[in-house]
């Protein structure tokens, strides 16, 4: 009896061990870390690396945190990309001995996050919180006029008209103004890009 105890144990262990090497070998999203500028070089030296030493089936995906950024200035829209972590780029992988050396020896990659030897990867939370913010570009429009300053109108039904800027909307990407029309004071909602400072 303590021999099929035994078997069992062992089986059982055995059976443990591969559970655990199975949530092991998940794919999890890694930080690494760069030199400040070289982000968008690291990820592109990172994938050609990946392609040209067969890894794809470890190394699934390289991200640079980036979003959009609209700025209004002299009545032009101006869209920029911003990095939201500079220095550091998101990596997807099966982190094992092969994987961890192939991003670890790409051009410009200073080390993985984490403390100690062993890379940590990011919480599940962590990077539905940053894909999300990706996915949804929540795009935040600047102008370079203030409640008070005098516009121009530089296009539209009211193009040429000046006014008084009353309320900045950034969510909607307008402003209220206040133009004189026939002698009388008219408030109209115009696009950021409608208008330039006088």
């Amino acid at each position: 009896m303590k021999g099929v105890a035994l078997i069992i144990k062992e089986e059982e262990g055995i059976r443990d061990t591969q559970e655990q090497e199975e949530v092991d070998v998940d794919k999890r999203w890694y930080v690494i870390h760069t030199y400040s500028g070289y982000e968008n070089k690291v990820k592109t030296n990172l994938e050609k690396r990946v392609a040209s030493m067969n890894m794809e089936d470890l190394v699934f995906q390289v991200l640079v945190p980036e979003e959009e950024e609209i700025e209004y200035k002299g009545g032009r829209k101006k869209i920029t990309k911003k990095r939201v972590f500079p220095g550091y780029v998101l990596v997807e992988m099966i982190l094992t001995d092969d994987s961890w050396w192939v991003v670890r020896h790409t051009p410009g990659v200073t080390g993985f996050v984490g403390s100690g030897t062993k890379p940590i990867p990011l919480q599940d939370y962590e990077v539905e919180k940053i894909l999300k913010h990706m996915g949804m570009l929540e795009v935040k429009p600047r102008i370079d006029v203030e409640v008070g300053e005098y516009i121009r109108v530089n296009s539209g039904p009211f193009e040429n008209f000046e006014g008084v800027v009353k309320e900045i909307m950034p969510d909607r990407g307008k402003l209220r103004v206040v133009i004189s029309m026939f002698g009388r004071e008219t408030p109209v909602e115009l696009e950021f890009e409608q208008v330039e400072k006088v």
